[in-house]
């Protein structure tokens, strides 16, 4: 690899400390909600969760791109630039935190959330209103390089996070049980209230994202309030296509557990509520959570990197080298787990009933692959202004899975939930890159890289159409399979004979 990709691998490591170690020990709560409540109580966590996702991007509206970008135009006073958008975000947060509030009983029965759950609202839309403000700072650490320190406190969040889950959800009813440590329950019995319940996952994560804003004290302490109005136009200009666009993307990465609640016909899952069809498609949906960890980590290098290579001639050579060996990689992990689930699997959902779910995990596998493709090749619209462009492919893509959701639930439940979100992903990709052709060339290795993704989809299927073996040996097979693809992968691309034929292609 180049000098520069490599630069841009280190960075992505550090970031993904803190989006892959942290959200790994998020992911080792599943045991913990799969096994403390019923699919139904779960489904009220799963569908609150996909609301806030849609919220959480109209509370940045667009700002942490924006701020990134014209950070890097030429002549930018960047702390002035930090104090405007930070006073935009902080005023606009405020306002949007209150009206929310105010409304949470209404909108949780509009919702469908059980009665005595308006709590639930009032402390999400806190969250909202923190991690709104902490955005910017966030991005701040982002361009000035400053990797280890927002993979520390986005570790820190994590781990507080985690921690209090642990607190609330098993110290303290365990202990109160009289299961062990009972001396610690006088202790314990004021600050532990059973009939908030599920409550107790979203005040942990309101503790965290206000120990966030005291970590990120030194960029908030250097702030300085400043507001022109004259100025928010060009802000607004570029941010507001960005805010469409991660709206519509929210819709195609969380809509679906909105819709299969509504969607799913009475009795398809027999003996089961449609809450509780979707407390076991969000569980299994988290074992799809590795190919998301590397995107995130992936984001929160590349676009700083990509911004910064805009007036490199050799950027397009660049581009394409970084698409192939994120693909690439991708691609070795859909396979690893796809192949491997069955020995994943149960010891993440710890109770059967969810198990019956895993099918779909293969599938959103590869349509987070997709989607992680697609952030590569969104880069021409980003560098070259028009994210106009963005916008219509996401509305584009939410349209195809509401529509896709709509036909498919009725007739496949929450398989058809995940064949919508892969149709969605691959479509957005293909459209996206005919388009980055047009408009900003870039000599992507497309027949390469199909290639390897047909031929992981082929040992993924081939595995799975395996006859019944005992365990241990269906375990052996299985790394057996996935060592044979890695191998296969590292024989035809190595990175010395890759450089080489760069190399060549260049002289």
């Amino acid at each position: 690899m180049s000098g520069l990709a490599k630069r841009l691998a280190g960075q992505t490591a550090i970031y993904g400390v803190s989006s892959i170690v942290g959200r790994v020990l998020n992911f080792l709560l599943t045991p913990l909600y799969t096994g403390r409540f019923a699919p139904a109580a779960f489904g009220i966590i799963t569908g609150l969760f996909a609301y806030m996702s849609f919220l959480n991007v109209v509370f940045t509206y667009g700002m942490e791109t924006t701020y990134l970008r014209f950070a890097n135009r030429p002549g930018t006073n960047r702390r002035d630039l930090y104090n405007r958008v930070l006073t935009l975000l902080l005023l606009s947060s405020f306002g949007l935190t209150a009206l929310l509030i105010a409304l949470a009983p209404t909108l949780m029965r509009l919702l469908g959330i059980p009665p005595g759950s308006e709590r639930y609202a009032v402390w999400l839309t806190l969250i909202l209103g923190l991690d709104a403000v902490a955005a910017i700072p966030f991005a701040r650490l982002r361009l000035e390089n400053k990797a280890v320190k927002f993979a520390s406190i986005r570790m820190a969040n994590i781990v507080l996070n985690v921690g209090l889950n642990l607190f609330f959800l098993v110290l303290c009813p365990d202990v109160l049980a009289g299961k062990y440590l009972s001396g610690l329950a006088p202790l314990l019995r004021p600050l532990y209230n059973p009939s908030i319940g599920v409550g107790y996952v979203f005040l942990s994560n309101l503790a965290a994202s206000a120990f966030t804003l005291l970590l990120l004290g030194r960029e908030l302490l250097d702030f300085r309030p400043r507001l022109q109005v004259t100025y928010l136009g060009p802000l607004w200009r570029y941010a507001y296509p960005i805010m469409l666009m991660g709206l519509a993307g929210m819709v195609n990465e969380t809509l679906d557990r909105v819709l299969l609640a509504r969607w799913l016909p009475e009795g398809f899952y027999p003996g089961r509520s449609s809450l509780a069809a979707v407390g076991i498609y969000g569980a299994c949906y988290k074992l799809a959570i590795l190919m998301s960890l590397v995107i995130q980590a992936f984001k929160y290098a590349a676009e700083p990197f990509f911004f910064a290579q805009s007036e490199d001639k050799n950027s397009p050579r660049t581009f394409a080298l970084v698409l192939k060996w994120f693909t690439i990689s991708c691609t070795i992990l859909f396979v690893a787990v796809s192949v491997n689930i069955d020995l994943i699997a149960p010891r993440f959902l710890t109770s059967p009933e969810y198990l019956e779910g895993l099918p779909v995990v293969p599938v959103l596998l590869l349509a987070n692959l997709f989607l992680g493709v697609y952030y590569n090749l969104s880069v021409w619209f980003k560098l070259t202004d028009k994210t106009y462009f963005g916008t219509y492919i996401s509305f584009g893509g939410a349209a195809l899975t509401i529509a896709l959701n709509f036909a498919l639930i009725p007739v496949l439940g929450y398989m058809g939930s995940a064949i919508a979100t892969l149709v969605c992903y691959v479509t957005m990709a293909v459209v996206c890159w005919l388009l980055g052709e047009r408009h900003f060339p870039v000599p992507y290795p497309m027949s390469r890289l199909l290639l390897w993704l047909l031929a992981a989809v082929a040992v993924v299927a081939g595995s799975w159409a395996l006859p019944p073996l005992g365990s241990w040996i269906a375990h052996m097979v299985h790394l057996l399979i996935t060592l044979a693809f890695v191998a296969a992968v590292w024989l035809v691309e190595r990175p010395e004979r890759a450089f080489r034929r760069t190399q060549a292609k260049a002289a």
